[in-house]
């Protein structure tokens, strides 16, 4: 792999685990890995536990008298709904209504704020608020000062428990915990749809966390059963179903949209498009018969293209195939419409459905 991607503090274990690497958001990091593969580490994490190594998401800190609400002021959600100690999953917009980036607010108080955005989007996001900060607030890129782990699963307590780390706090709340003398947060968040944590960590005792987890039965996983359970949960990756051409509310996330607040970057604009209705909405598909479905595959319904999907993917758990679709509105489809996909040059039927595509126990 090319000396220009960045590697995570557990480049040497995942070489070892036999991981295949791939690039991610200019990094380089596990896919899969051997005696494992999507499949198995997707049940793994559906059925008992595993850990992923998501060292790659970005991590950036807002400090200073004020800014809580200075970040409350630029970002969707109203982070005035959450007490010191709670995390807030939240979404970096530009004026008219583009997200910039989805991202998880930790906030510590009101002059503490820790952000985690997505890897390569990690620069834009601190760069905008930094250009945005008043006197005293200061804005620092903190990407490679600490790593994370993603421990996800029904287990994931239990493995907690094990190591003596915090694991009955409440969903989106945050505790900090020591583990052979690294001080690391307990967050109770991810990305799968399962009961799960995200430890941040400092950077140099990675290895040592990772080591303890895997004493402890968790199985590695890579970042291709990560996108499996992310695509069966419905939730966007950004470049796919959330970017600067697809809003909160073409994405079906202004559940993440402070909209009383007075200000927030882009709040004109998706006001706007809120009020009007937007163009095309994020739909999932689950497909009738055999089939693969991709990203940016053509849509139809009745000969006419009405959209194209964001992400499609087999689903192991329902053992079909499933997608993420931005469907236009104009034309009213109501869930369990046959529509057709065309999976190169062959057109397969699929069904409208409302995701969630699998039953949560994320809680």
């Amino acid at each position: 792999m090319s000396a220009e991607f960045f590697r995570s503090p557990l480049h040497d274990r995942h070489v070892a685990l036999g991981a295949k690497l791939a690039p991610f958001g200019g990094w380089e990091m596990p896919l899969e890995y051997a005696g494992g593969g999507v499949l198995r580490e997707h049940a793994a994490v559906r059925e008992a536990a595993g850990v992923f190594d998501v060292s790659h998401l970005g991590k950036a800190r807002v400090s200073g008298a004020g800014a809580a609400d200075f970040v409350n002021s630029c970002l969707t959600n109203d982070l005035g709904r959450i007490e010191p100690g709670k995390a807030q999953y939240t979404l970096c917009c530009d004026e008219t209504g583009g997200v910039v980036d989805d991202l998880i607010a930790y906030l510590y108080g009101p002059d503490d704020v820790f952000l985690i955005p997505n890897a390569a989007n990690t620069a834009e996001v601190a760069r905008r608020l930094a250009a945005a900060a008043p006197a005293g607030v200061t804005v620092t890129d903190q990407h490679r000062e600490f790593a994370i782990l993603a421990v996800q699963g029904p287990h994931s307590a239990d493995v907690l428990g094990k190591l003596g780390l915090p694991a009955d706090h409440g969903y989106m709340s945050f505790l900090e915990a020591t583990l052979g003398g690294a001080e690391l947060i307990v967050c109770r968040t991810g990305y799968t749809g399962e009961h799960g944590y995200e430890l941040v960590i400092p950077w140099d005792a990675a290895t040592a966390v990772w080591d303890a987890l895997i004493t402890a039965g968790v199985r590695p996983c890579g970042l291709g059963a990560r996108d499996t359970l992310r695509t069966e949960m419905g939730y966007p990756l950004h470049g796919q179903e959330l970017s600067l051409e697809i809003s909160p509310v073409q994405a079906r996330s202004g559940w993440a949209v402070g909209w009383s607040k007075p200000v927030f970057w882009g709040r004109d604009a998706l006001l706007a498009e809120k009020a009007a209705g937007p163009r095309r909405q994020l739909r999932g598909l689950e497909l009738t018969g055999r089939g693969i479905p991709r990203g940016h595959m053509p849509v139809f319904a009745g000969g006419v293209q009405v959209g194209e999907t964001t992400s499609g993917t087999f689903s192991p758990t329902k053992k079909i195939g499933i997608a993420l679709a931005l469907i236009d509105t104009a034309t009213p489809l109501a869930d369990d419409t046959l529509v057709e996909i065309d999976i190169r040059g062959r057109r397969t039927e699929a069904r409208l459905v409302k995701p969630p595509f699998v039953k949560t126990s994320v809680r």
